[in-house]
């Protein structure tokens, strides 16, 4: 399978891509790509570890003549995001990702996300472990697990696991920037229950959905502005509730709580009185919204289609909390920052809403660089679905990576990256949870940097990597590894 992705250049990173996307590799559900890897290792001949949470390390001695270099870390994560288009039937847990290149260079998926986000950094790691002919210091490999919905992979790493010098993150999604810093992030979950009535008599049942939309990486693609599925349909819902005493019966909308919702789907009836009256206003404000998101979100769809009336709807007291509270939390950028031009400081993605048989769970992701603006709108956040009577829980809390500019490691790629491309790097913090924040609070003497391959649409079936960047990364990692510094 995937024979046209294995003859690109560079064949050692796309041959090891191409295995490696065999390999079913949910986050939480490793276990497979963890066998695969450690089988890897072994077949090499070099010293494989896996630790008590799942991670991998694979250990290579150093090439002649680099044995006085300083040690060297590599680290990229063996999970990836598992989505797929409505109208794609596949399932994760047994297939591979299909893949193709497109007519502008581009390698993408059939209709499901494509695993380049880490899966390239993977397939590098692999790549300088195979080699015979590339100079390097002595090396760790260190493949992490569930980087995408907790990060406990690096969250589980024991102190005397790893011994490097140097950290390199594989983990960078623009070919021209080197990442000195990233976003910590808490995972905000919202429960509540709520009263059952039957449906009063004389309504017809509709379906509200909202498909088409962008999605994409809740840190990286924040800043964009995209449409969020579940507040657009809350939208709706708060004005038809308001005009038209619709009743909710059921809602289920997004998913991950890194992507950026692109579906949602209510269940609800109308009175027949108002139905006419309740679809005319409808389509105006959806016009309204597709105006508003032309530019941004070229294919939302927006469709409200008779169904069968649903038998219980929420009480109508409970109704007005739960829609106000979805229209009220913060979705999208809160605070850019003052320090670093065009990045994001804070921000909040209302990841996933469920509604049905008398119980309502909201999850969200709140990022930010910045401890104390993250702590406010956690605060922000929890006030508004507190009001609304549900009980609010916090989890998964990570750190940020706090930029160093004075990084020796930092002058040395930043050189090279000007001695081969003739332009300066875009050295930046980015808005996104990487695990250099977790293992530099677990290694505190760790110097780090992050690079990698352009990526475009990570977390969404429109996920693709560029194979030319792919090329230019491989000859950026090479030369760094070939000019560590002394200890």
């Amino acid at each position: 399978m995937n024979e046209e992705i294995r003859v690109l250049e560079p064949q050692v990173i796309w041959k090891n891509f191409a295995d490696l996307n065999e390999v079913p590799r949910p986050s939480k559900k490793e276990d497979q790509v963890i066998e695969f890897i450690k089988n890897f290792g072994n077949s090499l001949n070099l010293e494989t570890e896996v630790d008590e949470t799942g991670n991998v390390l694979i250990k290579k001695p150093a090439t002649k003549g680099m044995e006085n270099r300083k040690k060297v870390v590599l680290q990229s994560h063996l999970d990836m995001v598992h989505q797929k288009n409505n109208d794609t039937e596949f399932d994760f847990s047994t297939r591979g990702i299909e893949m193709y290149v497109d007519e502008e260079g581009w390698v993408r998926a059939r209709g499901t996300t494509l695993g380049a986000d880490n899966g390239l950094g993977v397939a590098a790691m692999m790549a300088v472990l195979e080699s015979e002919d590339l100079s390097h210091p002595e090396l760790e490999a260190l493949f992490t697990i569930d980087e995408e919905t907790g990060m406990t992979g690096a969250k589980g790493l024991k102190q005397e696991f790893l011994s490097g010098d140097v950290l390199l993150n594989l983990d960078t999604e623009e070919d021209d920037e080197i990442g000195i810093g990233c976003a910590g992030g808490v995972d905000i979950t919202a429960v509540r229950d709520y009263e059952i009535e039957h449906t009063p008599e004389n309504s017809v049942g509709y379906s509200i959905s909202v498909n088409g939309l962008r999605g994409g990486h809740s840190g990286m693609d924040i800043i964009k502005g995209l449409g969020n599925a579940n507040k657009l349909l809350a939208r709706l819902l708060y004005d038809s509730n308001k005009d038209f005493g619709l009743r909710l019966s059921e809602l289920e909308g997004g998913g991950l709580r890194n992507a950026i919702p692109r579906e949602s789907r209510a269940l609800v009836a109308v009175d027949r009185a108002n139905t006419e009256t309740f679809l005319n206003e409808a389509i105006m404000q959806i016009r309204e919204i597709k105006a508003e998101y032309a530019s941004l979100e070229p294919n939302l769809d927006i469709e409200i289609t008779e169904a069968e009336v649903p038998d219980e709807v929420m009480k109508i007291e409970d109704q007005l909390e739960v829609i106000k509270s979805i229209s009220a939390a913060h979705n999208g950028v809160y605070r850019m920052s003052p320090d670093i031009e065009g990045l994001v400081e804070a921000s909040n993605n209302i990841a996933s809403v469920n509604v049905g048989k008398g119980k309502v769970k909201i999850t969200c992701l709140t990022r930010s660089s910045v401890e104390s603006s993250k702590q406010d709108l956690t605060n922000s956040l929890e006030s508004v679905f507190e009001l609304g009577g549900f009980k609010v829980k916090l989890s998964g809390e990570y750190p940020g990576w706090a930029p160093n500019p004075d990084s020796a490691i930092l002058k040395v790629v930043d050189k090279i990256y000007q001695k081969q491309n003739g332009k300066e790097a875009h050295i930046a913090a980015c808005h996104a949870g990487l695990e250099c924040g977790i293992i530099g609070n677990r290694y505190p003497d760790l110097d780090m940097v992050s690079f990698g391959p352009t990526i475009r649409g990570a977390h969404s079936p429109d996920e693709r990597a560029s194979v030319e960047s792919t090329q230019k990364f491989w000859k950026f990692l090479k030369e760094v590894l070939g000019n560590i510094p002394e200890k």
